[in-house]
């Protein structure tokens, strides 16, 4: 199968297309930095370097592709509204989509894209799969993933300042957990599912609270104990532009964490019963954020 990936070598990105390489399909990989064409093709595939806002390379990359993998990259700079930014990109692929006939996407969403309001970042992927399924004739499954493992990275600033980690949600508020690892396995099977094909597909890795979640991490990092507190949407938004992120994405965050806390963005996964079928597990993930703890200095949000 020739099969189009987008973003480029992130997390899921190149451990999708290494798979899919190793199963023998023609893979292309789409990244708007020039300096990563050489690391693609070291991996066996095309590299197609151009951006997300032109239809007319997306079309050119898309032509005579069998499935494509899309994802919306998290890149928020000079955005103004996290949502529209979402919508654009999501335009663009429907666009190309239509004007080549790909009959077979799988598409990057997130746990609680079900909801129409009050999920903040959430409400991007919420959109494009709206638009997505507007087409006619295309054979689409959404990924929905938890919480990935790396975003705990986000807080070795605060445990290494605060002695704790501090967020809008947290305590025993639930955590649907996942690696990137078991979203790309997932991608992979859905890339050479035939037939019909499941329109919703939920990842998760493994489950916990944010407490033992933090309880876990504090233990291996030489903290035992190590607290996960609760502050209000306020202080967190503060701390957060604080260090410099951008305002719509810093809203963006604080308001899905408020869905975190009160349990509505994993409540669909929930009502359905489904167990983690992840294979990297909290348990394998604590020696990389050992190792991570190690290496990092004291700044974080």
């Amino acid at each position: 199968m020739k099969i189009v990936v987008t973003g480029s070598l992130g997390h899921i990105s190149k451990p999708l297309a290494l798979a899919l390489i190793q199963k023998g399909h023609d893979v292309t990989v789409i990244s708007s930095n020039s300096g990563r064409k050489s690391a693609i093709e070291a991996l066996g595939a095309v590299a197609a370097i151009g951006s997300l806002q032109d239809t007319g390379f997306l079309a050119r990359v898309f032509e005579d592709a069998d499935a494509v993998y899309l994802m919306i990259p998290p890149t928020y700079t000079g955005v103004t509204s996290v949502r529209n930014y979402y919508s654009e990109i999501g335009g663009k692929y429907v666009d190309a989509i239509r004007a080549t006939g790909v009959g077979r996407i799988v598409f990057l969403s997130s746990m609680g894209a079900e909801l129409d309001k009050g999920t903040g970042v959430v409400l991007g992927v919420h959109d494009v799969e709206g638009l997505l399924d507007e087409l006619q004739g295309v054979r689409i499954t959404h990924l929905r993933p938890g919480y990935f493992y790396y975003n705990l990275y986000n807080y070795i600033g605060q445990i290494k300042g605060l002695g704790l980690i501090t967020d809008n949600f947290g305590g025993e508020d639930k955590l649907v957990l996942v690696s990137p690892v078991d979203i790309a396995a997932a991608a992979t099977e859905e890339m050479e599912a035939s037939g019909t094909v499941q329109p919703i597909r939920y990842i998760a890795s493994d489950e916990g609270t944010a407490s033992s979640v933090a309880r876990a991490l504090g233990d291996a990092i030489g903290k035992p104990g190590l607290k996960w507190e609760v502050c209000s949407y306020a202080q967190r938004l503060e701390g957060l532009q604080k260090f410099g992120v951008p305002p719509a994405f810093a809203e963006s965050l604080v308001e899905m964490n408020a869905s975190v806390h009160t349990g509505a963005l994993y409540r669909q996964y929930i009502s359905l019963g489904l167990p983690p079928t992840g294979k990297v597990k909290l348990s394998d993930f604590l020696p990389e954020f050992a190792a991570a703890y190690a290496e990092t200095g004291m700044a974080g949000l």
